[in-house]
């Protein structure tokens, strides 16, 4: 048996420290009769955990409560002399977060037949204060039909989302509302690097229909139509292509697999019936719940994965899927604040100008491929550069000193300090610098 938070060598490690059978951790100590979860996943994905998990343990009721991943940790870091049991979310910079602020126990859990590692990522905390349940990669969904009517090319890679042709057709979630689309942002920066990742971002954004504040509100409206495409993470596509939506999902090149994670959080009223939960989702009867069409998650038990339908992606057997970007969880926590706040700066609250600054570039282009001159390209050139900076250095945004300053804020308790003035600075940059690149490109639309 292999026993997280103890050594990580050796059969029984922990039990045996602890003068326990070889059994499942859950027969440890009697249940509490609750256990209340903190938890950013949707109620399709957490109930038929919830349903299966007191099934088997019918003496314990389970209290979800749903907050977006960035309020979730505000929520643990207010409530810490009463705070919930657990903390269920995909991003692991959010539990670095936590156990940063010592707001994460060490439980005692068996995690023998889990690999250490998936797609080059650790499964669990080296530490033992959250553990992987699942992994998920991070990409393109697209809905068939709406794909079709528009006479639009299925997309594939990230920059294949720069394209005009997709101008008002794609959509995502503000990464400050969505600690899964911090991820992916995140690994996006992380994979091509931070000055051309924003320039790829940035350019991406000009074809934006929406912003959306909730994550599954962009799968929503590609379900139904609203918009073709959403940048989401796989188990939104997944599952929805399961319940018979006319999707697809496509992993780009450059994305990563990293753990969906689960803690009990240091003070937890109800620990035993925490710490069984926890050993629940880790368990074959856990982890075959990731393939109900409601969730579609991948896991992290190998085995799972013979049940899975045809088409499952199986890290397990794809050596190539999440590999080209070796996460670091370390950088993304040291920015996390930060990077949701520019992102929001410069996108989220400046979309419109953003989207007119990039409407009137193609359309500068489009009468260059029809008249070219080279003042005309010039003044294209120069709109475009203004269009895909960023005004922090990669140094700045992990610099303890700038990124410090950063934290979660609410509609009620807004920034203060040097937070406002470095977001007062993004602001009057963006308007700036998108109204002079829409000026450049409309004057190159007249250039001869």
């Amino acid at each position: 048996m292999h026993i997280a938070a103890t050594s990580r060598r050796g059969l029984l490690a922990g039990g045996a420290a602890l003068g326990l059978a070889p059994q499942s951790v859950r027969a440890q100590a009697a249940l509490e009769p609750r256990v209340v979860i903190v938890t950013s996943f949707s109620r399709d994905v957490t109930t038929p955990f919830v349903q299966a998990f007191e099934r088997a343990h019918p003496g314990t009721r389970v209290e979800v409560q749903n907050r977006n991943t960035t309020a979730a940790v505000a929520f643990i870091r207010e409530t810490r002399s009463a705070p919930p049991d657990l903390m269920w979310a995909s991003a692991p910079d959010a539990f670095e977060v936590l156990k940063a602020g010592n707001l994460l126990a060490r439980p005692q859990i068996d995690t023998s037949g889990i690999p250490e590692r998936i797609g080059g990522q650790p499964t669990h905390d080296a530490d033992g204060r959250y553990f992987g349940f699942a992994v998920s990669g991070y990409g393109i969904m697209y809905n068939t039909r709406y794909i079709r009517a528009n006479r639009l090319p299925a997309p594939r890679e990230w920059a294949d989302l720069k394209n005009p042709v997709y101008q008002n057709h794609i959509g995502i979630s503000a990464p400050s509302r969505s600690g899964t689309t911090h991820l992916t942002i995140e690994t996006i920066l992380q994979g091509e690097g931070w000055a051309p990742g924003w320039a790829l971002l940035l350019e991406i954004a000009g074809n934006y229909a929406q912003v959306s504040d909730r994550s599954f509100g962009v799968p929503d409206a590609v379900n139904s139509g609203q918009y073709g495409i959403g940048i989401v993470i796989d188990f939104f596509g997944l599952s929805a292509k399961a319940s018979g939506f006319p999707v697809e999902f496509v992993y780009p090149t450059v994305t990563t697999l990293v753990p969906a994670n689960i803690g009990v959080i240091e003070g937890a009223s109800n620990p035993n019936a925490a710490r069984a939960f926890v050993q629940f989702l880790l368990s074959p009867e856990g982890q075959a719940v990731l393939l109900n069409p409601r969730v579609m998650r991948l896991p992290v038990r190998p085995e799972t994965y013979a049940n899975a339908p045809a088409d499952f992606p199986n890290p397990f057997t794809n050596p190539n899927l999440g590999a080209r970007v070796r996460f670091d969880s370390a950088v993304s926590e040291s920015r996390y604040e930060l990077l949701n706040s520019l992102f929001d700066r410069l996108i989220t609250f400046r979309l419109r100008e953003l989207t007119d600054a990039w409407k009137a570039v193609h359309a500068a282009e489009a009468a260059l491929a029809r008249r070219d001159n080279a003042e005309g390209r010039r003044l294209v050139a120069e709109a475009r550069a203004k269009l895909t900076a960023v005004p922090v250095t990669e140094q700045q945004a992990s610099d303890p000193a700038i990124a410090g300053a950063f934290r979660a804020t609410r509609p009620d308790r807004p920034a203060a300090g040097r937070q406002a003035e470095y977001e007062e600075q993004w602001d009057r940059y963006a308007v700036a610098t998108f109204g002079e690149a829409r000026q450049l490109a409309e004057r190159a639309q007249r250039a001869r």
